[in-house]
């Protein structure tokens, strides 16, 4: 069992469960304990993982005299592009809707759909009247909103901030062990999940998921016609030179579905592409908290088709509001084992949508995973050559770089 990875244990379990379901769908029902405390203990990760990562992420980098220039231009560059991906996500499922005429059980939870019903009472309902409350309930867009505004005020206080920054980072290093112990149980909780789904519902419930598949794809395909090569002829960057020097770190991002494991390529390839080694080092590191285009683009789109496999409508404006708290909580936790789902795990709550559904995603998340995983590390590659242009700086390769670099650039 140890040479199985873990993308593949869940591919087992899901594959265990639909067995189940299909042949036994009289026994599926007793399986639903064990989905209900998979979800739960993915819900105990949500509020804590949020808050420690968002601080590190937003305060750890958020010393603008220390960043300077460069970084101000990246952080705007990052915030800029997923705003697009979010877009195209919310675009795509809204047009072709994979999640209409399935139901992955569940309905309309009461935590705080009644709060939600418009534009002003999104906004209001935004701020916490009492953080611990807010956390205890699972409304992660108030504790998004509370983090933002501690790690702003973190900022402030300045060398002081180090002792609480390093105490975050400690309690994100604990958190991501605690993930990856409750991840070792999520086989068992995904063909749980599906078999009580599959026996319930029938095996429609696989097509629309592989629906689901086939419109993040197209998305990011899109995606990657509509924004990456526009900012590359605008801004001028070769684009043959650029896809052949990112060639290497995105298939072993599609492989491993994993960002980490193609950082060391991804940094080593912009630098022999003609990014200055002070640009890769600081732009591609920070753009794997701050520029995660594939997984901005997927969230959305997988809470609005839970949405449509509920039977409820939300309107654009819930969509977006939804979309910009996963622009906000996805920062920093790319480094978690099935981070997004943790993220999913917490969000749809908020909207007063099922979190049961997380267990029945989380059988398609590996597949899902290959896609966003590779054009996280193809934008964030695109981002150290855009903030190079940006600088004024020329595109050279490691060849044709000056033997006298300023200091800054090794």
């Amino acid at each position: 069992m140890k040479k199985i990875s873990p993308s593949q244990k869940i591919f087992i379990g899901m594959a265990l469960g639909l067995a189940v379901g299909l042949l036994f769908p009289h026994f599926a029902p007793y399986l639903e304990p064990l989905s209900t405390i998979f979800i739960r203990l993915v819900k105990t990760i949500v509020v804590p993982i949020i808050f420690v990562s968002l601080i590190v992420g937003i305060a750890g980098h958020g010393d603008m005299k220390a960043v300077g220039r460069m970084g101000l231009k990246a952080i705007v560059y990052f915030e800029i592009v997923t705003t697009f991906a979010l877009c195209i996500g919310l675009l795509a499922v809204n047009l072709l809707r994979p999640g209409d005429g399935v139901d992955i059980g569940g309905g309309r939870e009461a935590v705080v759909a009644g709060k939600v019903n418009s534009f002003s009472d999104l906004l209001v309902h935004m701020f916490p009247e009492n953080v611990l409350e807010s956390a205890a309930r699972g409304d992660l867009l108030q504790v998004v909103v509370f983090t933002v505004i501690f790690s702003a005020a973190l900022i402030m206080i300045g060398e002081k901030k180090k002792p609480i920054i390093e105490l975050c980072e400690s309690v994100t290093e604990v958190m991501f062990k605690y993930t990856n112990i409750v991840m070792r149980v999520a086989p068992i909780g995904v063909g749980a999940a599906l078999a009580v789904v599959v026996g319930s519902k029938g095996i429609s419930v696989v097509v629309h998921l592989l629906g689901l598949i086939g419109c993040l794809f197209l998305s990011l395909v899109v995606f990657l016609i509509v924004i990456i090569v526009p900012v590359m002829l605008i801004l001028r960057i070769p684009l043959r030179k650029f896809f052949a020097a990112v060639k290497d770190p995105a298939v072993i991002a599609f492989s491993t579905t994993s960002s980490e494991a193609a950082l060391p390529k991804a940094m080593e390839a912009m630098e022999a592409f003609g990014v200055p080694r002070r640009i890769v080092s600081f732009v591609i590191p920070v753009g794997y908290s701050f520029n995660l285009d594939g997984t901005t683009l997927y969230l959305p789109m997988a809470a609005v088709f839970v949405a449509q496999a509920s039977g409820i409508e939300m309107s654009i404006g819930q969509q977006f509001f939804m979309g910009l708290t996963i622009m906000l909580a996805s920062k920093g936790v790319a480094g978690i084992s099935r981070g997004s789902m943790v993220i999913l795990a917490g969000l749809l709550p908020t909207f007063g949508l099922p979190v049961s559904a997380v267990a029945v995603l989380l059988s398609i998340d590996a597949i899902a995973d290959m896609g966003r995983t590779t054009v996280n590390v193809i934008g964030n590659c695109l981002a150290s050559a855009v903030v190079t242009k940006w600088e004024g700086l020329p595109l050279k390769s490691g060849e044709e770089a000056s033997p006298t670099a300023p200091p800054g650039d090794s």
